[in-house]
């Protein structure tokens, strides 16, 4: 007895594996293990019987959760945006604009991907979308099973890494961060990953063209009725976005100076980034109103259509990512302004109804109630396994490991890449991180930048060959029976489930390459952060003293100076009549609280 109770919490970590692997929930895993090893510990004497008594705060605790109010809106604003047809219009119209190039269906999926990403932000939703949608128009040209396989799952999975994902919310609530720096942090190793699908597509068209084929000049159906395609409208337009975008970015401070009537003199970066998009998008959309409302035929009919497509979804991406960039909203007010931007645009969409409503808000509440059950599960057992001593023990065998920050970092991310195997992103969070974020602080280690890797690394967790979930959706929605295809009436051939995991390999290692360059170069997640402000704390004292009347440094508390030796003070004039003397000051009670502030001021610190 005396061995299991000195090694108590690493018993307790294996019985929470065994419950796992009995196939239990893991919510009730998590809580019936942290229930069971808190009673096994109290009547063993390990600790004392009030650590129970915390539980009902702990859980109040999360009921107050602020932060975690963001994930249900953006839940909401995903699902409104997946099932009012968002996604299939954006691939249609990207697939256009792509088509005649080799792999522009390919490369048309990649960018949907971000887009429903930053978006939705909702895995599932984005894989089954362009499963159902993109899957039969990339087999029926020719494409590549396996290709077409891989780069759906992997653009699907895109909502892990691009703001605003569910599971940057998550990490930045678990590692008591701000959600909009982890937004931050996550926003260039997003788009970077996007790069290198981008370029894979790329690699194939150039070295194994038949694999990715350009789509056939009779499937383009948005064409002029001269025959052309449309392409010098749509690059003038975009041309002219764009030089609106970089003319805003270079001249921001002048504009604020004009808006504020005071001058200014420097704009933040991010700020530049948010208002430049937002005004060269807001250009090619007014030019659009125009063009179609009087008729003007200044645009191609593929210019027009790509406008009234991308512009809505960009311009919410602007209003919810913006705005916490920004500093204007939380991210739980961005959550809620991206959930009524997302049922105002199914309403103008005319496919907003009330049944659409409902599903939405019933899959939202599931999801917010799967979330919340695995929380209080975690608090439950996390409450036990530290009154045990845990966190030491995993310090201890996390600081042991030979490498320091990089031999840390490699182990975590090998152990949350195996564990992704069998727990999906939510458990992990909920489990893993708290356990390793103490262990990363105390090593010096940026805690946003061991957010977004750890962010990254479970991105895997849906492309693992046989248990990740982006297959598990994609094999839900993909033939597995010959069919007649719809268009050309020919007999296709399904997609297998060993297609499936094959074309899922290459996508895999190139996110393991995002997390070794994440790991060799940090400056890719913290060089989007703002400077760290620092903070002269004895200037601080002199400021408070002087605005609470405290005597200045070197004065007595609560009485006169007195005059020194060498400067003496005036004797009294004997013409003036003698002034009666002045009452002396009381000194200061021992509990006096400015007293306190002022020595504790004094104090030196580490």
């Amino acid at each position: 007895m005396e061995f299991f109770a000195t090694n108590f919490a690493p018993f307790m970590f294996a019985g929470l594996i065994m419950f796992l692997l009995l196939g239990f929930p893991v919510a009730f895993s998590l809580g019936a293990c942290g229930l069971f090893f808190g009673f096994v510990g109290i009547e063993m004497g390990i600790f004392p019987s009030s650590v129970m008594s915390w539980l009902p705060q702990r859980l109040i605790g999360i009921m107050a959760n602020d932060t975690l109010l963001a994930v249900p809106f953006f839940t909401l604003m995903g699902l409104i945006l997946e099932r009012s047809g968002m996604a299939e219009d954006l691939l249609d119209t990207v697939g256009q604009v792509f088509g005649p190039m080799r792999g522009g269906l390919a490369l048309a999926v990649i960018f949907v991907g971000a887009l429903l990403a930053a978006t939705t932000g909702v895995v599932a939703a984005s894989v089954i979308s362009m499963g159902l949608i993109s899957l039969p128009i990339m087999l029926r040209y020719g494409y590549d099973r396996r290709l077409t396989s891989g780069v759906i799952a992997a653009s699907g999975t895109l909502a892990q890494i691009i703001p605003p994902s569910l599971v940057l919310i998550l990490m930045a609530d678990q590692l008591g961060k701000s959600v909009g720096d982890m937004y931050k942090g996550a926003f260039m190793p997003g788009f970077m990953l996007m790069g290198m699908y981008v370029l894979y597509v790329l690699f194939l068209a150039v070295f194994k063209p038949h694999q990715v084929p350009a789509l056939p000049p009779e499937a383009r159906t948005y064409r002029e009725p001269n025959g052309g395609g449309g392409y010098t409208s749509l690059a003038i337009l975009a041309g002219l976005s764009a030089t609106v975008s970089i003319f805003l970015a270079r001249h921001m401070a002048e504009v604020h100076t004009w808006w504020q009537g005071e001058l200014v003199t420097s704009v933040a970066t991010d700020e530049k980034v948010v208002v430049a998009m937002c005004g060269g998008t807001a250009v090619a959309l007014v030019i659009a109103l125009l063009n179609k409302g009087f008729k003007l035929g200044l645009l191609s009919r593929l210019a027009e259509r790509v406008t009234f497509v991308l512009i809505p979804p960009l311009l919410l991406i602007f209003l919810v990512l913006g705005t916490i960039f920004l500093g204007i909203a939380t991210p739980t007010e961005g959550g809620a302004m991206g959930a009524m931007g997302a049922l105002i645009m199914g309403w103008a969409r005319k496919r907003l109804d009330m049944k659409l409503l409902k599903q939405a808000l019933a899959s939202t509440t599931k999801l917010s109630s799967f979330v919340m059950f695995i929380l209080i599960g975690a608090t439950m057992f996390s409450l036990v396994f530290q009154a045990a001593d845990g966190p030491i023990w995993v310090e201890h065998l996390l600081t042991t490991l030979p490498g320091g920050q990089v031999g840390f970092l490699i182990a975590v991310n090998v152990m949350v890449f195996f564990l992704a195997f069998f727990l999906d992103y939510f458990e992990l969070s909920f489990i893993v991180v708290p356990l390793l974020a103490p262990v990363a602080d105390k090593l010096g280690i940026d805690l946003i930048w061991f957010g977004v890797l750890l962010a990254v690394n479970m991105q895997t967790s849906f492309m693992h060959p046989p248990f990740g979930f982006a297959l598990f959706f994609l094999r839900s929605v993909a033939p597995e029976k010959p069919y007649i295809d719809r268009v050309t009436r020919k007999t296709m051939e399904p997609v297998t489930t060993m297609q499936i995991y094959r074309g899922a390999i290459p996508f895999l290692l190139i996110q393991l390459t995002m997390v070794g360059l994440l790991i060799a170069f940090p400056g890719i997640v913290t060089g989007a952060l703002d400077a760290k402000v620092e903070y002269n704390m004895e200037s601080i004292g002199d400021q408070m003293r002087g605005s609470l009347g405290s005597p200045a440094e070197g004065e007595s508390y609560g009485a006169e100076p007195s005059a020194t030796p060498e400067e003496p003070a005036p004797g009294p004039d004997a013409s003036m009549p003698s002034p009666e003397p002045a009452p002396q000051a009381e000194p200061a009670p021992a509990d006096d609280p400015l007293k306190a502030m002022e020595d504790a001021l004094k104090k030196p610190t580490n």
